[in-house]
């Protein structure tokens, strides 16, 4: 193949992650890929992992905070895909032979009642839509070496998706100031960063929002009984094999990640 396309670059991705093998980004040799062609390479590999048996279970924002625009040299969050395939039981370590560099962050997890349907909706809306919050870990495991890439790069490779986990407390948002809650991230008994809600959009509704909305503009929506991360609201950390994570929320309790 000489030339690039939506199905080789979802080819080479689907290849890299299945066969723990990083790459360089694809714009090194597709410069012209674009915004809405790596949403439509996405969108190709998501319909692979159906393919092959995995189901459609909600979605995921990323480099929603400032820490992680600043730290991958992006400027705007983008949307991705969960699938069954993505959830890592509480209690089970992370499957180190399943990736290739894991990088673990702490989220805001929606738990959907009502579809959201965007474009126009709002930080409001978006929340009146949410049955129940969960604190959670997310482990992002980019295809591309050294986590190098543009924004249509992990845009194409859904986010840099891999696991994630969520904590036993569900709660009412009705319950929560979001935007104060508080987070501290432990690594091996260290705490080693923190942030507040605050730090995912202003809200995590907002990314809530954001999520609805951009996935309106592509004539879809998030539908009842999904699950939607809100995006990092730190900076992501190592998960070398046997590191103990744990992330302490004020009002949604604590997760705990074993590094396999």
């Amino acid at each position: 193949m000489s030339t690039w396309d939506v199905d080789r670059a979802a080819t080479a991705l689907l290849e890299a992650e299945d066969s723990r093998t990083d790459r360089g980004p694809i714009t090194d040799e597709w410069p012209d890929l674009d915004l809405a062609t790596a949403y439509a390479v996405q969108d190709e590999t998501l319909r692979r992992r159906l393919d092959r048996g995995e189901k459609l279970t909600g979605v995921k924002l990323g480099l929603t905070s400032r820490a992680k625009q600043q730290r991958m040299n992006v400027t705007s969050p983008l949307t991705a895909w969960l699938t069954d395939a993505m959830v890592l039981p509480a209690g089970d370590p992370l499957p180190q032979d399943k990736l290739i560099h894991p990088r673990a962050e702490p989220e805001i997890v929606f738990v959907m009642r009502d579809r959201l349907a965007g474009p126009g909706i709002t930080a409001a809306t978006a929340l009146a839509a949410v049955g129940s919050v969960y604190a959670g870990i997310e482990v992002i495991d980019s295809r591309y070496r050294d986590f190098r890439f543009t924004l249509p790069d992990v845009v194409a490779d859904n986010a840099s998706s891999g696991f994630f986990v969520t904590g036993p407390v569900g709660r009412p948002p009705s319950e929560l100031d979001l935007a104060l809650e508080a987070c501290l991230v432990e690594i091996d008994g260290q705490i080693v960063d923190s942030a507040t809600g605050a730090a995912v959009q202003g809200h995590p509704a907002e990314a809530l929002a954001l999520a609805a909305n951009d996935l309106g503009r592509r004539g879809l929506a998030i539908e009842p009984g999904w699950v939607v991360l809100t995006g990092g609201m730190t900076d992501a950390v190592l998960v070398p094999p046997g590191a103990k994570v744990a992330v302490h929320f004020t009002n949604l309790g604590s997760v705990f990640l074993s590094g396999g």
